[in-house]
């Protein structure tokens, strides 16, 4: 439910994956320098969500993100770097909080 694919890259979801309301997965973005942004240049980095991972509500998923197997992403995180497999991550710049038991 009001969930944004921005998808001018590939973004992949393997199995199971369950995604709250209002996330966004964003594959577009913008350079820093000015007047290369005022120019109309943008870029696209694929996004990828492994196995058995749970997205919480209004996550926001960067360019070129990678969330491996068995992840828990927090409510609200912004996910700016790669999730490495059965961790519980959370925040704003989204960070490791510990390793998920199986």
């Amino acid at each position: 439910m009001n969930c944004i694919i921005l998808d001018e890259a590939k973004v992949n979801f393997d199995d199971n994956v369950f995604i709250a309301p209002g996330c966004g997965f964003y594959t577009a973005g913008h350079p820093f320098d000015v007047e290369q942004r005022n120019y109309g240049l943008e870029y696209a980095r694929p996004i990828s969500i492994g196995n058995n991972v749970w997205i919480g509500a209004h996550v926001c998923v960067l360019p070129g993100v990678t969330i491996d197997d068995n992840c828990v992403i927090g409510a609200g995180s912004v996910v700016s770097k790669d999730i490495p497999a059965g961790i519980l991550a959370v925040g704003n710049p989204c960070h490791v909080i510990r390793k998920l038991q199986h």
